[in-house]
């Protein structure tokens, strides 16, 4: 009881609900009983009140990031499983994460570290870090030992939280993230690893001259990952139709020792790399907004909507209507962060 659970029905279709005893789940033909599943083994299959058999399974990682309530937009399990090998995030590990959201790749983090590594998240809105929090909280069960969550800007909080050189690896998902990089070089030790999570071309352009410029961090490497899933049926194996495709770039690095300078480059910037009016147009760009990089944002009203829901569901204030939980639509191309 109180744990999620993962139902899916006869044309595939999934709804992550959390058990409470005397509850039932409600689809457009009727219900299911939550005693009927509560106690019952993982890969139970439970009948609906329409004769149609549900399978139950606790929910994969995978799983449960994409049904949870979101206040931000996350970052997508293929994106996030990239940082955590990218960024070598092994057990025991002290992170340092930027841009909590709605906790998404959080949860991938303490996975990886454990309960004997650590992992600080910074979040500016209160109101994210709560249905962060509160996400993280329904499924671990408890809120994990691991895990410290500070209300604030990074720049400002980061160096009064961390000791200069103690921190392994830190992960930005944020919309300046060249911002930080002063921030960031201090509290890594060295042979850290930086890992920034962008939605644009522009973003990548200018987070990698910043850590060049900057002279303290190896050179980037930045890439994009794509998954394209199939269809599997007897001699009809085709790829899907649908696909996640860009939906963001990741740039790691890594830092130097203190006072030791950045190996030059030998190989030379193509031609028209940096241009006469490369400066002015760096310097046009000014501070930038979620919308001005096409992110779909929350409104007010729908964020303090979906935060009474989750402090409901775990067991805060009440919420006029439960947290639906179910698949999203997929969209092809769409950029999550």
């Amino acid at each position: 009881m109180g744990e999620p659970v993962q139902l899916t029905d006869p044309k595939g279709r999934r709804h992550t609900i959390t058990l409470e005893a005397g509850k039932r789940f409600h689809t457009h033909r009727g219900h299911i009983r939550h005693d009927d599943l509560i106690d019952a083994p993982d890969g139970s299959v439970v009948s609906h009140s329409s004769g149609a058999d549900y399978l139950a399974l606790r929910p994969l990682l995978s799983d449960y990031v994409m049904s949870m309530p979101r206040g931000a937009q996350i970052i997508y399990p293929k994106d996030a499983g990239q940082i955590v090998t990218m960024g070598d995030i092994y057990p025991g590990a002290r992170v340092v994460e930027a841009g909590l959201g709605s906790g998404a790749l959080s949860l991938s983090l303490l996975r990886a570290v454990g309960d004997n590594g650590s992992l600080h998240s910074f979040e500016r809105r209160e109101e994210f870090a709560d249905i962060a929090r509160a996400n993280a909280r329904v499924f671990f069960g408890e809120d994990h030992p691991a895990w410290q969550v500070t209300v604030g800007d990074l720049q400002e909080a980061l160096p009064h939280a961390v000791t200069p050189g103690s921190v392994d690896r830190v992960v930005l998902d944020m919309l300046a993230p060249w911002d930080c990089l002063d921030v960031v070089g201090e509290a890594l030790a060295p042979g850290g690893v930086l890992i920034c999570y962008v939605a644009t071309t522009t973003q990548l352009s200018r987070v990698a001259e910043s850590a060049r410029s900057h002279g303290g961090f190896t050179e980037p490497l930045a890439w994009e990952s794509m998954e394209r899933r199939w269809h599997l049926e007897g001699l009809a194996v085709r790829p899907e139709h649908r696909m996640h495709g860009h939906t963001g770039f990741l740039v790691q690095m890594r830092t130097l020792a203190p006072g030791v300078p950045a190996p030059a480059r030998s190989r030379r910037p193509a031609a028209a790399a940096y241009g006469p009016d490369y400066e002015e147009q760096l310097a046009s760009q000014g501070d930038w907004s979620p919308s001005d990089l096409g992110e779909r944002t929350i409104s007010d009203k729908r964020l303090r909507r979906r935060h009474r829901e989750v402090m409901a569901a775990t067991g805060g204030h009440e919420a006029d209507t439960p947290p639906a939980l179910n698949d999203p639509p997929e969209a092809a191309g769409s950029v999550e962060q």
